[in-house]
This record gives C-alpha cells, sequence and structure tokens, in this order.
C-alpha cells in the first residue's frame, strides 16, 4: 500500500470523467477491506453506518468522530475516500468552510456537503452560499478534492424532483464538481437531472431492489453509491440472526 493521497485524488477525480462507477460505503475498516479485494474503484463513508456501529443514531456523530472516521478510512487503503460531510457541521458558511478545510486535511479524496437541517432544507440563497464557502475552502488548501453538492429535499419529503433539480443546478452553478439528490429513483427524472447539470456529473443512490446500476448508467449516471444500504442489510440479518438464536437457540445455515 502507497497511500498517495495525491494519486487517489487524481484517480477519484478521472473516475467522474467517463463512464459509471459504483462507489459502496464501508463502516469499519474490515468492510474497507472487502471492498479492495472485491476490486471496487473507490469507497465513501456512510454517516448512518459509522453512527450505528459507535452505538448512536444518524445525525448524533459529532464533527471531531467524523474527522477522525474520515481519517482512518483514507490512511488504511490506497483507494479514494468519499467523505460523507453531512451538513458541514455549521449553519452558516464560514464555518462549513472552515470544517471542511479540516475534512481536505483528513486525506478524502472527496467531500459531500447537504442541504439538510435537522428535518428541512437551509433556504436555497444560504445553501447556496454554503457550497460556495466549501468551494472557497478547498480552492484555499490547493487540494485535488471533489466537492459534492447534495440537495436531501427528496428524500425527506420536503420538495419534489423539479425543485431538487433546481437546487443541484444552483449548487453546480456555485462550484460542486458532482451533483446528488438521494431518493429520486425513476429514470426520466434522472435523465433530467443528468441534462440540467451537464457536463458536471451525478451521483445517484442506489435504493431497493428494482434499480440497477446499468440502467443509471444508461441515463448518463457518471456514480453510484450505496448510502446505508449496506449497513441496514448487515443490521438486519444480524437482528434476524440473533432472534432466531433467542427464540430457537439456533443459528441459520
Amino acid at each position: 500500500m502507497t497511500n498517495d493521497t495525491t494519486a487517489k485524488r487524481a484517480a477519484f477525480r478521472a473516475l467522474h470523467e467517463t463512464g459509471c462507477f459504483i462507489i459502496p460505503n464501508p463502516w469499519d475498516l474490515g468492510g474497507v477491506r472487502l471492498f479492495e479485494k472485491l476490486g471496487f474503484k473507490a469507497i465513501a463513508s456512510t454517516s448512518a453506518g459509522y453512527a450505528w456501529s459507535r452505538g448512536k443514531d444518524d445525525g448524533q456523530l459529532t464533527r471531531d468522530e467524523v474527522l477522525s472516521h474520515f481519517r482512518d478510512l483514507s490512511q488504511a487503503t490506497d483507494l479514494p475516500v468519499n467523505g460523507d460531510f453531512e451538513a458541514g457541521f455549521a449553519d452558516e458558511p464560514e464555518g462549513v468552510g472552515a470544517n471542511v478545510l479540516l475534512a481536505v486535511d483528513t486525506g478524502v479524496a472527496g467531500i459531500s456537503i447537504e442541504d439538510r437541517t435537522g428535518d428541512d432544507l437551509y433556504p436555497i440563497p444560504l445553501a447556496i452560499e454554503r457550497v460556495k464557502a466549501a468551494r472557497k475552502a478547498i480552492d484555499s488548501s490547493g487540494h485535488n478534492v471533489v466537492l459534492v453538492g447534495r440537495t436531501e429535499g427528496v428524500l425527506i419529503g420536503r420538495s419534489n424532483v423539479k425543485e431538487a433539480t433546481d437546487r443541484l443546478v444552483a449548487y453546480a452553478e456555485a462550484g460542486a464538481d458532482c451533483l446528488y439528490a438521494p431518493g429520486v429513483t425513476d429514470l426520466p427524472p434522472i435523465r433530467a437531472m443528468v441534462t440540467a447539470v451537464a457536463p458536471r456529473p451525478v451521483n445517484v443512490l442506489l435504493l431497493g431492489s428494482t434499480m440497477k446500476v446499468s440502467d443509471l448508467a444508461a441515463a448518463g449516471v457518471r456514480r453510484v453509491s450505496i448510502g446505508s444500504g449496506l449497513a441496514r442489510i448487515a443490521r438486519s440479518a444480524l437482528e434476524q440472526a440473533s432472534r432466531l438464536l433467542i427464540e430457537s437457540g439456533r443459528l441459520s445455515t
């Protein structure tokens, strides 16, 4: 393992330029090793998965816990790491910018900043300024880190696909390198998002069993992430096996 941060960042940006790649989300170093072995080209953290592994709910991690996790992931692998930095752990743009600089220092190749505050979204003017602050911080660092502009509106039921697309366009104009609206699952609006922010790449969250990476690739999606999906599957399997153990005194085969 060489763990050349500059090379990882260059490789990560190149992945966004052509084709479509899957970016799985480990929550521990065991998962990192598995994804390396399976041949994935990059990984992304999962705020929910890591929170669960720490005995917390999603959204309860502190900024410093997340930064430490970014550093652990980045130092453990030659794969580029995209850091799920939630809402940047600050409301005002100045705070977002300062925290993004701290995230850059952990060695991640990408940083996602979302527009969710509690159960709602930041007003669009403030959300745009927050993306601009993140962009300015990355540029001032001199490091080749991909900035992902992420809107949570569809996922939390606070906006429709059209509103989410408008936000992605605004975030692209504010300096985001990649755009992401988790919760959008139908191909026609996904194609519309790809067109609206072109030539910047779009990330789509794979949800459920009916979405297929091949269909998303054909729609022009550049990267497909899993979010907390694998962590949820693992937790569900653990719970089911544990219930069987309690109820019947045996393990499933």
